[in-house]
């Protein structure tokens, strides 16, 4: 098989040099001509194939750096900019994508979806080992038309599929999902780890010798992680992750891994009836529902790779009817919370060790970056004195466990952001602000101490 590294192979056998008999194994007589201690072993080392071969025989030689010629290869833009952004710009060709997701969640929409408008751009191998060819056409009906160049084969077979890209040489192909397909050369059940590395390392071939571009589908633990070899993450080029509750019409696609761009960068979906239709501006949509004069909430400006993004944060802190306190986090860092909580109750001489407090971001959007330390402190501490905050005010900050207000970076991409919301006062690190350019309409206050936060919001 081409698409896998054949190692050298030796092959061994046994020669009598009296008579020239061979043996697969050492004999001390010879059955042919009763001779004694006559056997000596003969290796025979197979020829190595090469790894790289292209679909037109072409086979990868050495070459020195020097000689190589830098190609820059166009980006194929898909006509959902979301996309693009998480991929950092758009299809690189040859390049291979791993896209996992809770079951359900709609990493085939997704996938249906990219296809049909790169068809517009090339030619189109759909690869479904999960689906038949009329559930899939179903769901194509109801997303859009799709062009001719869009080849649907509903197959499981590596072999069958490696001959038909062969025939098709397609410029962007899809595999649905790599748990589904096996290799025949491989003795073991479909999804094991060894026929999921085996299928991975083949398509990576074809993808690097052919200039491919490959999306593969994978699915997920119960931890949320991506099943099969943790290899698996290694040997593509991207790694992306389809978020959200299945109980919530709003979808976000992470890079967690992308050797073409951005590794923090995020698309926002809305899974509606018509498909997956993209969310220009996220920060309206988390900011949308929230309350006027409700305690226990703040607005956090967090930098989703480089796009700002306003977030709401929200505490309930309630007495403890047992003997110790519960802590429940959503979408926050459980130990994050659990530390401010800490830094609250030494430093601001907050009580809350007889405390429940539960934490969420709003809009099933996860916050894990530094800068939400200052908003979260300011919902627990409004939730704990009953205060409401200004609806117009956000914090960014990171707090340090003497109490400090730590800087943060692109302090003013957030600012901006904030700006553009209509928000009139932001809470910002002081070291923050030296040489920055602040826009007109907001008022912008550097703070040192979460203690000094506090005594300003709720003065």
């Amino acid at each position: 098989m081409l698409g896998i590294l054949d190692m050298a192979k030796k092959k061994s056998n046994f020669v009598c040099q009296e008579c020239g008999y061979n043996s697969p194994k050492y004999l001390g007589r010879c059955p042919n001509c009763s001779s004694w201690s006559s056997f000596v072993e003969e290796v025979e080392v197979q020829e190595v194939k090469n790894a790289r071969v292209s679909l037109t025989g072409e086979k990868s030689k050495p070459t020195k750096l020097k000689d190589v010629s830098s190609i820059n290869y166009a980006r194929t833009k898909t006509d959902m900019d979301e996309f693009n952004r998480v991929l950092g710009g758009g299809v690189v060709p040859g390049s291979l994508v791993l896209i996992g997701g809770d079951p359900g969640i709609g990493k085939s929409t997704l996938l249906l979806q990219v296809s049909t408008q790169l068809a517009d751009k090339g030619t189109v191998l759909y690869v479904s080992g999960e689906e038949s060819a009329e559930q899939i056409k179903l769901r194509s009906e109801r997303l859009g038309n799709i062009d001719n160049e869009f080849y649907l084969y509903a197959e499981t077979n590596m072999q069958s599929i490696r001959s038909e890209i062969e025939k098709i040489q397609p410029d962007f192909l899809i595999i649905d999902s790599i748990q589904t397909i096996m290799s025949p050369e491989v003795s073991s059940v479909q999804g094991s780890v060894s026929q999921v590395r085996e299928v991975t390392a083949e398509l990576m071939q074809l993808a690097k010798t052919n200039n491919i571009a490959t999306f593969i589908v994978g699915h997920v633990t119960k931890e949320g992680t991506l099943a099969g070899p943790r290899m698996l993450e290694h040997m593509v080029d991207t790694v992306l992750y389809f978020e959200g509750e299945r109980h919530h019409t709003f979808r976000i696609l992470r890079a967690v891994k992308n050797r073409f761009g951005s590794t923090n960068e995020i698309g926002i979906f809305e899974m509606q009836s018509g498909g997956l239709v993209e969310v220009l501006n996220p920060s309206q949509v988390f900011l949308e529902e929230r309350l006027d004069g409700a305690t226990g909430s703040a607005i956090v400006v967090t930098m989703e790779g480089s796009r700002p993004i306003l977030a709401e944060v929200q505490s309930l802190v309630t007495p403890t009817v047992f003997g110790n306190a519960k802590r429940t986090t959503t979408g926050l860092d459980f130990n994050r919370a659990s530390l401010i909580m800490a830094v609250l109750e030494k430093r601001c001489g907050l009580l809350l060790q007889n405390q429940d407090a539960y934490l969420k971001s709003a809009g099933g959007v996860k916050l894990d970056e530094p800068a939400i330390d200052l908003a979260v402190a300011v919902a627990i501490a409004s939730s704990y004195k009953e205060k409401p905050t200004n609806p117009q005010e956000a914090f960014i900050g990171e707090i340090g466990l003497t109490g400090e207000i730590r800087r943060v970076t692109r302090i003013e991409q957030r600012i901006n952001e904030a700006a553009k919301l209509g928000f009139t006062k932001i809470y910002a690190p002081k070291n923050s602000l030296q040489g920055i350019d602040l826009p007109k309409g907001i008022e912008v206050i550097g703070v040192a101490t979460v203690g000094e936060v506090l005594k300003k919001v709720f003065a």
